[in-house]
């Protein structure tokens, strides 16, 4: 009797179809594996962009607020003789000229390392930070001040300034500052004189 072979081979097609349905579906999870391999590594690459961005961007200083110091302070004029421009650029027309020394300005504004300055008067202008110093000083306004020893008004009076004297100033108490005027130290009432704030403490 001649064996009957149809059903292995029919089982064992069977295996193989199944053996192969099973082989596709592991290519296809190792695909899609793979894809999302692809894809999380994608977005890692793209997070560590996005944070070297951020970092980037948190590193860049902010050009209208270049020093970090507060606006509006006051500082003195460094040189002789300073050209205020229109503009935070060499390159702007002139529009003022300041020849007095250690006088003192009030920054109003900031744009990398040029400043907008003021002076009592009202009068504005652009110039590099490098004609400006930090010390503070003092310019007389109004009338004739006095000078007094103690920062009191019936303390004894050391001199006299007349406006447009300008002096360092040392230090701020309450309504009194120490200044120092042409060689003369002693106190004055924050009202007689331009280069500090009210209220403004300095040591």
């Amino acid at each position: 009797m001649r064996p009957d072979f149809a059903a292995p081979f029919a089982n064992t097609g069977a295996a193989m179809l199944v053996r192969r349905s099973v082989l596709a579906m592991l290519a296809l999870m190792l695909g899609l594996g793979a894809a999302c391999g692809s894809t999380a590594l994608g977005g890692m690459a793209l997070g560590g962009t996005a944070w070297a961005a951020e970092k980037g961007t948190e590193n860049r200083k902010d050009p209208t607020h270049a020093s970090g110091l507060p606006i509006p302070r006051f500082v003195t004029v460094r040189v002789g003789e300073v050209n205020l421009r229109s503009g935070p650029n060499g390159s702007y027309p002139i529009e003022w000229v300041f020849r007095r020394k250690d006088m003192p300005v009030e920054i109003v504004q900031e744009f990398d390392t040029w400043r907008r300055i003021r002076d009592w008067e009202g009068a504005e202008g652009w110039v590099h930070q490098s004609a400006l110093s930090g010390r503070r000083g003092v310019l007389i306004v109004g009338q004739t001040r006095s000078v007094h020893e103690a920062p009191r008004g019936d303390s004894a009076v050391v001199a006299r300034a007349e406006p447009g004297v300008i002096g360092s100033l040392k230090k701020c108490r309450d309504d009194w500052c120490e200044v120092e005027l042409k060689g003369y130290r002693g106190w004055m009432r924050r009202a007689d004189f331009w280069g500090t704030y009210a209220g403004e403490k300095i040591e």
